[in-house]
């Protein structure tokens, strides 16, 4: 591509932005191991939103190094100055780096998609018409696609060009100045819909590990976070959110819950021409596993399996239905009937209409039938939904609701990648909102009407499984927070 040429198609404001790349592009190495710590911090908490072996498409790419440090399985860097793609290219020859503006369609039909993940680090400071720009990368989209933006606090910008006319950080030409309630409302015009965002980044200097330290551990709290340094934002778009499905498992793990079991099967609607429905039997004392054969024989016109749980406790319950089930999305529906099945629709509904791709029932929005839940649960559930909702960027009213529902697809990659979890959590409800928050898929909480059990006794002890969440609490402070 001629750049002489391009520059002459250039506005003014961007024609200077490429000058100034020129005049610079040979420093750009020395700039950054000047400022390692800083670029270390940035790209830490980016290894961590984007895994490696991804597909990633970085536009604004530089010299490369962003890009490399992510270790995709196929990376693609575009950059408007023709200096730094030769760097880039000499320094990273595995990956591939196209010279071009990105605002420009021409330089975008020359892209071959779709994406895992597309980068805009800190370039969306230098466009000229930042929603059209959002706009025009849904081609390269599919339902799994995220757009993850990284970009300067505006709180921050006199202090960094104070940086610069110091000589502590390498002179920028003047950049749009965002907030995040900007860039989130920006995202939305141009159809991506926000899926979380994030502040983090106190110190951009080390400090002899103060700045490590302040980074990890202080930048992220209430308060504070708004403070930070760096913005991030991580959007899907809404143009390829839908997603037909063909059919669907219901899991139903059930632990002496014999007087639910054919309820459960009889209130349970037709919500889809192929319902398939797993009974798994976790070691009761009341009969529930012949109670499950009985109604799966008195059912014939209904596809239902019984299985009985290897081990202990609702997640290698849930897990081990899960692995089974043959249905494209997956729904949990407890077996004390709380939530009740026939609300299990507007759950799948939420999925299908692209609203939501990890639907999370919430018991506290509505009212109760009296004797529903106590009154020290509802305050410890209160307390942790907000917690929870600060340590996951997305906001959740309810995090122990039993009924979850997402795609078989989503459940088969967040199976994949339970590894970086580890074998934490005996409810599973928090194993599916981890790797969920990890997967970056957009959550819903969507209200119900909780019932009050008609058979049987709750299975939860409010003390030891308190003391449980608190411990949930903290291990994800450190593998989602704090990191």
């Amino acid at each position: 591509m001629d750049m002489t040429a391009v520059s002459g198609c250039l506005s003014p404001r961007k024609a200077g932005i490429l000058d100034h790349a020129d005049r610079i592009a040979a420093d750009r190495v020395a700039w950054r191991e000047k400022n390692r710590f800083f670029h270390d911090e940035d790209e830490r908490y980016l290894r961590f939103l984007i895994p490696p072996g991804s597909r990633v498409l970085d536009i604004g790419c530089g010299i490369g190094d962003t890009l490399a440090r992510l270790a995709p399985s196929h990376g693609v860097g575009v950059d408007l100055c023709r200096k730094q793609i030769t760097i880039a290219r000499q320094r990273h020859p595995d990956l591939t780096f196209i010279e071009g503006d990105a605002e420009d369609p021409a330089t975008l039909d020359g892209l071959q998609g779709p994406f895992d993940y597309i980068l805009v680090l800190d370039t969306i400071g230098s466009v000229e018409d930042c929603q059209r720009f959002i706009a025009q990368l849904h081609p390269f989209c599919t339902r799994n696609t995220r757009l993850v933006i990284g970009y300067f606090s505006h709180l921050w910008y006199p202090l960094l060009k104070f940086a610069e006319f110091v000589g502590l950080r390498m002179p920028q030409p003047d950049q749009n100045v965002l907030s995040p309630t900007d860039l989130r409302s920006l995202a939305r015009l141009a159809d991506f819909d926000p899926v979380k965002s994030e502040q983090r980044v106190l110190s951009p200097v080390g400090m002899f590990g103060v700045g490590r330290f302040l980074n990890r551990f202080v930048s992220v709290l209430p308060g504070i976070r708004q403070l930070a340094l760096r913005h991030y934002l991580v959007a899907r778009s809404g143009r390829s959110a839908r997603e037909e499905f063909a059919s669907a498992t219901v899991v139903v793990p059930a632990r002496n819950e014999r007087g639910n079991i054919e309820p459960a099967v009889l209130r349970i609607p037709d919500f889809c021409s192929d319902i398939e429905i797993i009974f798994i039997e976790g070691h009761s004392q009341d009969g529930t596993f012949e109670e499950m054969e009985r109604v799966k024989q008195a059912h014939p016109s209904k596809d239902i399996k019984v299985m009985r749980q290897p081990g202990k406790g609702k997640a290698d319950a849930v897990f081990t239905a899960f692995d089974a089930a043959r249905g494209d999305v997956l729904i949990i529906l407890d077996a004390d009937l709380t939530m009740p099945p026939e609300q299990i629709p507007k759950f799948v509904e939420a999925l299908q209409a692209g609203k939501g791709e990890f639907v999370n029932g919430s018991r506290l929005v509505y009212p109760m039938d009296d004797g529903a839940m106590r009154f020290l649960n509802l305050i410890a559930n209160k307390i942790f939904s907000y917690l929870f909702s600060w340590l996951l960027n997305q906001r959740y009213t309810d995090t122990l609701c039993g009924t979850k529902v997402l795609r078989r697809s989503d459940y088969q990659r967040l199976k994949a990648g339970k590894a970086y979890f580890g074998d934490f959590d005996p409810f599973g409800d928090f194993d599916l909102i981890f790797g969920a928050s990890k997967l970056n898929l957009k959550t819903v909480d969507l209200p119900i009407r909780y019932a009050a059990r008609t058979y049987g006794e709750t299975q939860i002890s409010r003390f030891r499984h308190g003391w449980m969440l608190l411990k949930m609490v903290a291990f994800a402070f450190f593998k989602i927070k704090a990191i």
